[in-house]
C-alpha cells in the first residue's frame, strides 16, 4: 500500500489543538477578517491557512453544527450557493483546470475541525504534482495567503 505523508498537518489535527476556539466561529465574529473572503447571512468562505494547494478555500455554515443532517433548508441552499460563488472567484483569479470539493464528516473521516461542518474547495492544475513533496517533503504554494485573499476579495466586489 502506498502512503501519502503530510506531516505538516499534525499541528492542525492534533489533540492539543482540539480545545482551541472553533476557527469558523472565530472568523464569523469578525475578529479575523484577513482570510475571510466573503460572508452571507448563513455562510462564510475563508482561505485555509494549511492549504493543500494555492487557493484552498473552506466554506462553512455560520451556525456551529457538526453534520449535514443538521442543516436547515435555507442554510443548505446558501452553503452551496457560496460554494459555487467561491469556485467562480477561484476560476476568475487563479484559472485552475479543475477542483477537488469535499466534506470530511468526523475526525475518523479526516476532519481537522470535526465540530463545525465545512466544505473544502481545492483548485487543481494539470501537472500540479511534482517531485518536491516526494523528495523533500515540501509542498510549493506559489502565492502568499495575504496576496491571494486580497485578489479574491477584489474579484468579489
Amino acid at each position: 500500500m502506498d502512503k501519502l505523508w503530510a506531516p505538516w498537518r499534525i499541528n492542525y489535527i492534533s489533540v492539543k489543538n482540539r480545545g482551541k476556539k472553533c476557527i469558523f466561529c472565530y472568523a464569523k465574529s469578525g475578529a479575523s477578517r484577513d482570510y475571510v473572503i466573503f460572508k452571507t447571512r448563513f455562510s462564510i468562505v475563508m482561505l485555509n491557512i494549511y492549504p493543500y494547494n494555492n487557493g484552498h478555500l473552506l466554506v462553512s455554515p455560520l451556525r456551529h453544527i457538526r453534520d449535514i443532517s443538521q442543516l436547515r433548508q435555507e442554510e443548505a441552499v446558501d452553503l452551496f450557493k457560496c460554494l459555487n460563488k467561491a469556485k467562480a472567484l477561484l476560476q476568475k483569479v487563479l484559472h485552475p483546470d479543475g477542483y477537488n470539493i469535499g466534506i470530511n464528516l468526523t475526525r475518523a473521516a479526516g476532519a481537522g475541525i470535526a465540530g463545525h461542518l465545512h466544505m473544502h474547495i481545492v483548485p487543481r492544475w494539470s501537472g500540479d504534482t511534482n517531485f518536491m513533496p516526494v523528495i523533500s517533503n515540501t509542498k510549493i504554494i506559489s502565492q502568499s495567503l495575504g496576496e491571494l485573499a486580497k485578489a479574491l476579495k477584489n474579484a468579489h466586489k
